[in-house]
């Protein structure tokens, strides 16, 4: 319960710290505070994601070394499809301003 806990303070953390030179930019085009916090979740996410995607790959391929590349391809293209979505993510995110006139 410990670690759990000790993690979820490191993400807020990191969530803030993420969101702090977003919210400092004025003007048009800039992110705003909710949009910041979004992407910083949306990368936290799939950091997670790939982790655990590669983590399940090193297993598989512990256990069935002769399939080592037919699981590295579908791992890699796993990865990148991860990798995209948390692109577009920041993407939108990045265009949330409700502070915007």
């Amino acid at each position: 319960m410990f670690n759990v806990a000790r993690i979820c303070y490191m993400a807020l953390g990191f969530v803030a710290l993420m969101a702090m030179p977003a919210a400092a930019q004025q003007g048009a085009g800039g992110g705003g505070v909710p949009g910041a916090i979004g992407a910083g979740l949306a990368v936290i996410g799939a950091g997670l994601g790939i982790g655990l995607l590669a983590k399940g790959a090193v297993e598989s391929i512990a256990r069935q070394p002769e399939s080592a590349g037919t699981i590295q391809i579908a791992m890699i293209i796993a990865a990148a499809l991860i990798e995209g979505l948390a692109f577009y993510a920041v993407l939108v995110c990045s265009q949330q301003n409700p502070f915007a006139g």
